[in-house]
């Protein structure tokens, strides 16, 4: 990790230079190595999520991909990203994903190096039920929350980028990244999060923050910071990114970014990021690295889009196909 250049005024920017010193682990040697990502969601109305986040996933470097969606729609998830692993999950009558299926999961939950949970699942009540029985199991397992940043990775350093290659640091569980209705139902759950802290990522946008914190939002960098802390988080949200203080290599624990278009305000973009931060994380990297590396490739493959085809109109899904090449361009 670079050398903070933040002021006592603000955040630190996360900039292509700070990316370059602060380098993501080293791909090694075959997909094994570069870490295993769990999608939950994919209601039957809304498989598109879990393909968005889980081709944001493949396309950040993740060697593993398994989408865990709604029975009725798995096998054409299957076949329309063949990358992939598809699971079946139970549902009810109108194609919303239950609690039921959590026993279908159990070996990609003891295998991934990041499970994201969110994308696509389209009953908040059920959503909660889910992040339930996921707690129940670990609890039941005994897994308790490590280092809340995830430094703990076998064989990173701090200053090399956070982990050699390999999975993401499962001394304490995988690293588990929450996205849209999942962040609702954990608003519910704050005194039940215990085994997930350390390992947490929060993608929140700012009406979902003020989910979180129980209140409209006001100064959003201080209003993250105090998510971060709250559920021993890693907190992105509209180009912020915070981490619990006291933990983890890093020095700082406000990061903003300082690219993206406007565009990206559109259908399945949230997806894609909270997929691209799984990808990232699930290769090794420590929870403020995962999320700053992949908020800034979001919002710069969308600068590129835009720069090509105007401010409006490029698709969420085209925004995965320019991760590749932007992290070729900052030396990964």
């Amino acid at each position: 990790m670079p050398v903070s250049a933040r002021g006592d005024s603000g955040p630190e920017l996360v900039t292509p230079s700070l990316l370059r010193d602060w380098r993501l682990p080293s791909p090694g040697e075959d997909k094994y190595s570069r870490g295993s990502v769990l999608v939950v969601g994919g209601a039957r109305a809304t498989p598109g999520a879990a393909l968005l986040a889980g081709t944001a996933a493949l396309r950040a470097g993740a060697g593993k991909l398994t989408l865990a969606v709604a029975e009725s729609v798995a096998v054409q998830v299957g076949i329309a990203l063949p990358e992939c692993g598809a699971i079946g999950l139970p549902e009810t009558v109108d194609g919303s994903v239950t609690a039921e299926g959590v026993d279908r999961m159990a070996a990609n939950l003891d295998s991934a190096d990041a499970i994201l949970v969110g994308p696509g699942l389209d009953d908040p009540d059920l959503a909660r039920e889910l992040l339930e029985a996921l707690l129940a199991r670990e609890e039941a397992a005994g897994t308790s929350g490590g280092d809340a940043d995830g430094d703990g990775q076998a064989g990173g350093k701090p200053d090399d980028g956070g982990a050699g290659p390999g999975a993401s640091g499962r001394e304490g569980g995988p690293a588990v990244v929450l996205d849209a209705f999942a962040l609702a139902a954990l608003a519910e759950l704050e005194d039940r999060v215990g085994p997930w802290r350390g390992r947490l990522i929060l993608t929140p946008n700012p009406t979902e923050a003020g989910i979180l914190l129980g209140r409209d939002t006001e100064e959003l960098e201080t209003d993250v910071a105090e998510i971060a802390r709250r559920f021993g988080a890693v907190v992105s949200c509209q180009g912020l990114i915070a981490r619990p203080p006291g933990v983890g290599p890093e020095e700082s624990e406000l990061w903003k970014i300082t690219t993206g278009y406007g565009g990206l305000g559109t259908s399945g973009s949230g997806d894609v990021l909270a997929g691209a931060i799984a990808g990232v994380r699930a290769r090794g990297t420590t929870g403020a690295q995962a999320a700053c590396w992949g908020t800034h490739l979001h919002a710069a493959a969308a600068d590129r889009l835009a720069s090509r085809m105007g401010p409006l109109g490029f698709l969420a899904r085209e925004l995965a196909d320019e991760l590749p090449a932007l992290m070729l361009e900052l030396g990964t």
